[in-house]
């Protein structure tokens, strides 16, 4: 007998995923996005996508030269009844959305992933029109969602407490690390070394430059410790500018040119970035609030120790693995660093802790929660 005749057999919902934040210049959505949408796929061909670009690398600086075409049709379906968008993802069991498209499907169920609530937590460290935008999400989408992924379970505790969501339609599933960090070699660590000029032991920040990173404030850390340290070492941060970052980057000018140990690469390749980490004493994060910390896990994941700030989702994240700090604290950011430096003991085990804990945070198992998510969904409302 044929599957499609057995009484158990119960076929998989179809899936429709939002993919309008990759069209945009973003880094931690559009990292995540871009990963969950090709691992969920490979995993169930019939997961289908809505507004993705054509297939390609990732690049967190493309936007709207790249995707004109597509931005223009995200307009146009912000604009119309929500009818039309119906009829254009006609068959779909359930649409997870993304807080771009202003105007939701009525037919399928509705779910979405939440990341993080600095909209609420830290208004200040947004565009004003961003904070109206993630408020506008919750109430359109969040709140009648009939189910929510959240990336750890940090956020998954803000949703309840500050959005008074009912925590049994939020469910966690971390994102996972791609591959290239777990298997970075020692040449690919050299030829990158060779590409940017590196010539000593380095501490490396990846992010985007922007107030909730917390950039100055490690800058200051830097500044203060002693003058042969700062000759010896380097302090290197890679990432796009963002918003309100004009200062932080004046004051970054200022330290290159006055060789102080300090040195911006900029945005790199993706390609760069898994050796470029794997390569450096230890990442330094001292971000003021993470929804998941994708740096992290990934310095964790090839081998490369990692100073943390001890609030919001990077404790739950990092477990033992990682040293952790008062993100406010300019004496122990500046402790930790030298720490960091002089102990191979301290490396030795933070390397090895955090590449066993990194495990934990793979595609595949994101993938097969995911499905599950979908699944239990599907078949919930389909008994009622």
């Amino acid at each position: 007998m044929k599957a499609r005749h057995c009484p158990e057999y119960q076929p998989g919902p179809r899936v429709c995923i939002d993919c309008s934040p990759l069209l945009v210049r973003s880094a931690g959505v559009k990292t995540w996005l871009y990963h969950w949408i090709n691992a969920l796929r490979a995993s169930d061909p019939a997961v289908r996508s809505f507004l993705e670009p054509p297939p390609g690398e990732l690049l967190h600086s493309a936007g709207v030269n790249a995707n004109g075409a597509r931005l223009a049709a995200l307009h146009f379906f912000n604009h119309m009844p929500a009818g039309v968008l119906d009829r254009c993802i006609s068959r779909c069991d359930i649409f997870h959305a993304a807080n771009l498209l202003r105007v939701m499907p009525r037919g399928p169920l509705l779910s979405a992933t939440l990341h993080d609530l600095t909209a609420w937590l830290m208004p200040q460290f947004h565009r004003r029109t961003q904070v109206e935008a993630d408020r506008a999400f919750a109430t359109r989408v969040l709140h009648p969602a009939a189910g929510i992924i959240a990336v750890s379970e940090s956020t998954r505790s803000d949703a309840v407490r500050i959005l008074r969501i009912n925590p049994e339609k939020i469910h966690v599933i971390y994102p996972g690390v791609p591959d290239s960090y777990f298997r970075v070699n020692p040449e690919d660590v050299s030829r990158v070394a060779h590409i940017l000029g590196l010539s000593k032991g380095y501490f490396l920040y990846i992010g985007t430059v922007e107030p909730r990173k917390n950039i100055d404030t490690l800058l200051t850390a830097w500044m203060s410790l002693p003058l042969p340290f700062r000759r010896e070492h380097e302090l290197l941060l890679a990432g796009m500018p963002g918003w309100e970052c004009t200062p932080t980057m004046n004051r970054l000018k200022e330290l290159t040119l006055e060789n102080a140990g300090v040195r911006y690469l900029g945005y790199l390749p993706e390609s760069q970035v898994p050796p470029l980490t794997a390569g450096a004493l230890a990442l330094v994060y001292p971000s003021l609030y993470e929804g998941f910390g994708f740096p992290v896990v990934q310095a964790m994941a090839a081998g490369c120790p990692v100073i943390a700030s001890n609030v919001s989702s990077l404790p739950e994240i990092t477990g033992t693995a990682a040293l952790l700090v008062d993100p406010r604290s300019i004496g122990e950011l500046a402790r930790a660093i030298t720490q960091m430096a002089e102990s191979t003991v301290m490396r030795k085990r933070l390397r090895a802790e955090g590449m066993e804990r990194a495990r934990k945070f793979t595609w595949q198992a994101a993938t097969a929660r995911s499905i599950t998510f979908f699944r239990n969904l599907h078949a919930s409302h389909a008994r009622r």
